[in-house]
């Protein structure tokens, strides 16, 4: 058993353990018990937990979440509508945040895919100074994928 200042107080049977923490007004908390004997602590536990979630909340306010933004492509995409789709996700990016490139082909479309492969290696040549490529352009499906990364 461990006081309520740190110091070992040795192995004590449980009622006795439980009457030390009763007195010093603080609660019996079993901190490993799988140990042969197993070990207890006088602490108080609500504190305790509040300091772990004090912690915890420090700890996750200094993390930068980032989020997978996605952009929707078509092979047909005009210029200017193009230059507007990169524009925003150069902004995605500057935000650190992933962005995935769809391009999705529609009935005749898909005879010709070199066209949406066109499409998007001006996308990957217009955002090379502003992100990597995480995953080249692959299909999926009747999709065109890619996935871009910030620069560090």
């Amino acid at each position: 058993m461990i006081g309520p200042d740190g110091e070992q107080l040795g192995i004590l049977p449980t009622m006795e353990a439980l009457r030390q923490a009763q007195e010093s007004g603080l609660d019996l908390v079993e901190v490993a018990p799988t140990s042969v004997p197993p070990v207890c602590r006088i602490m108080d536990y609500g504190k305790y937990k509040y300091e772990l979630n004090k912690k915890e909340h420090q700890s996750r306010r200094h993390q930068k979440s980032t989020q997978v933004k996605e952009i929707k492509l078509r092979p047909r995409t005009d210029k200017h509508d193009l230059e507007i789709k990169i524009r925003q996700i150069k902004s995605f990016l500057e935000d650190g945040n992933k962005t995935k490139v769809t391009l999705t082909y529609r009935g005749r479309e898909m005879a010709n895919p070199e066209m949406g492969r066109a499409v998007m290696n001006t996308v990957i040549e217009q955002l090379a100074p502003y992100g990597t490529i995480e995953h080249p352009p692959h299909m999926e499906g009747r999709n065109l994928i890619m996935i871009v990364a910030p620069k560090s």
